[in-house]
């Protein structure tokens, strides 16, 4: 139970960040989302030292072991443009797959890179 109370804590606190730097981009004016902005706090908060990853965890494992779940709602969306999807959908189908291949590039270079980092540092 206490495991409970304490992963749904940290999932508000997730939440609250994101909340709180929608409005931050929202004043300033800023075409980031603040869910973006949030995360990048997040980052700068773990790399200082400010934040400890075992603060938020548990919340954040759980995040990632339903993110599948978050993505459903767009899915559906999508069926609303199948007029949309029946003219253009080779184009669109073309632009997905692009940026899903560029995505995963980018994705391996960086985490290889990370790890001979960290490799060169413990030698």
């Amino acid at each position: 139970m206490k495991q409970l109370i304490k992963g749904s804590l940290q999932v508000a606190g997730f939440m609250l960040v994101s909340i709180i730097m929608d409005k931050a981009a929202g004043l300033l004016h800023l075409n980031i989302p603040g869910s973006i902005l949030g995360i990048a706090v997040v980052f700068i908060l773990l790399e200082t030292k400010v934040l400890c990853l075992e603060w938020i965890e548990l919340g954040a494992n759980f995040l990632l072991a339903e993110l599948l779940l978050f993505f459903i709602p767009a899915a559906v969306g999508v069926m609303k443009f199948f007029p949309m999807l029946e003219s253009d959908g080779i184009q669109i189908l073309a632009v997905v797959l692009f940026s899903t291949v560029t995505v995963m590039v980018s994705s391996g270079l960086v985490a290889t890179f990370i790890s001979k980092r960290k490799e060169r540092k413990t030698s």
